[in-house]
């Protein structure tokens, strides 16, 4: 690439700060004409601090793309990280669907920025939010009905294979892809993109701010270069980053309903029991039984786990719905994962296998996430059909 093609399709704002100079460098992550323009201008620029857009554990990421191989899934259901990884999984994908039709991987110019500068022996400062509070940020700052919409999209965007065309290719490079994945949502989740666009900005020009040497550079997402550059030059309160770094607590009415269905239902059947009517209390225990059970197998079956997975959902859907600690998720993905574990093959190609739809039942350590989203949704949907069957019988 020549240095007149790099000009013109560089994002580069320079800021003098306190007599220090510092170049925001805008990119897209699926361009290569952002890799070449981010290294290109290290080697030229010759800053003393090189801040890239990632944290430690997408840092950690792009630099082994095997890191899925130590990866223990048993772990991860067991400790409730399923949903996180799940939808880290959601939008890797949406981005490598990006990068297919590109040639570029996602997030190779970050790669490349650090990299840079660790052979010219630059200092490395990575200046973006942990990954996991940003989403969990997004999802408890979220509604009720907003959480059905974030989920659905993330959905939809997981099984969206179409292909993209020149235009969208084109906007994407004057963008960062999340947030294009995310302007589509931004009417009616103002929110979600206030936290993954907003936050961020103000979290990474405080840390670019704050960055040692003379000369900073910053490698960032295009779509990042007007919030920083509006905030930069502004101090920003300790307390203002601490507050968009915590994770806020889940409110007392979303620990309260999860335990207010199965409260109900078990004071219909008590009001059923206390009736005497015995013969409906044999049609309203059949009727739970079979809504959660039936929908939650049937989401498993969807998902294409094994026989033995799906007879776990019937079973455990109908027990678990009355006990919001343990979901019924929880037991068929531990179940999946023991019956059909993930092979050595499975975890060198998640990365690859994710940017297509056949791809996520095709590869094992996917599938085991698909048995535990849709067999979970599958009970979820069976407790609110059982509950009204039980309005009606008892």
């Amino acid at each position: 690439m020549d240095q007149e093609t790099i000009a013109s399709e560089a994002d580069i704002t320079r800021i003098t700060l306190d007599g220090r100079e510092i170049l925001l460098v805008g990119t897209a992550h699926v361009s290569q004409a952002s890799v070449d323009i981010v290294i290109q201008t290290i080697q030229e620029e010759d800053p003393d601090t090189v801040c890239v857009e990632l944290d430690e554990q997408r840092h950690k990421a792009l630099r082994n793309p095997r890191h899925w191989e130590s990866l223990n899934l048993t772990q991860v259901l067991r400790k409730g990280q399923a949903p996180f990884l799940l939808a880290n999984l959601v939008l890797s994908a949406f981005q490598k669907r990006m990068g297919l039709q590109t040639g570029v991987k996602p997030g190779a110019e970050l790669a490349a920025a650090a990299e840079t500068a660790e052979d010219l022996e630059k200092q490395v400062c990575l200046v973006d939010r942990e990954i996991r509070t940003t989403l969990l940020r997004a999802w408890r700052t979220a509604s009720l009905w907003k959480k059905f919409n974030l989920l659905a999209s993330l959905l939809a965007s997981m099984f969206d294979s179409r292909e993209i065309d020149e235009e969208e290719l084109a906007r994407l490079r004057q963008s960062d892809t999340l947030t294009a994945m995310l302007d589509e949502m931004a009417e009616f989740l103002p929110s979600v993109k206030r936290i993954l666009v907003d936050e961020r900005d103000t979290y990474m020009a405080d840390l670019i701010r704050k960055a040692p040497g003379d000369k900073v550079m910053a490698v960032v997402g295009a779509a990042h270069i007007p919030g920083i550059t509006r905030q930069i030059n502004q101090e920003i309160s300790p307390e203002t980053i601490a507050d968009i770094s915590t994770i806020p607590p889940k409110s007392s009415f979303s620990k309260i309903v999860p335990w207010m269905i199965p409260a109900v239902v078990v004071l219909l059947f008590v009001v059923g029991f206390l009736s005497g009517n015995t013969d409906k209390m044999a049609d309203a225990a059949i009727a739970w039984i079979l809504a959660n059970g039936l929908l939650s197998a049937l989401g498993a079956l969807i998902a294409l786990g094994h026989p033995l997975t799906i007879l776990s959902a019937f079973v455990a859907a109908p027990l678990t719905s009355l006990n919001p600690t343990i979901g019924a998720g929880f037991v068929t993905g531990l179940v999946q994962a023991s019956l059909v574990q993930p092979q050595v093959r499975d975890l060198e190609k998640v990365g690859e296998d994710i940017s297509s739809t056949s791809g996520w039942w095709r590869n094992r350590l996917t599938r085991v996430l698909l048995v535990f989203l849709l067999s979970s949704l599958g009970s979820a949907i069976g407790t609110l059909v059982a509950f009204g069957w039980l309005k009606n019988l008892l």
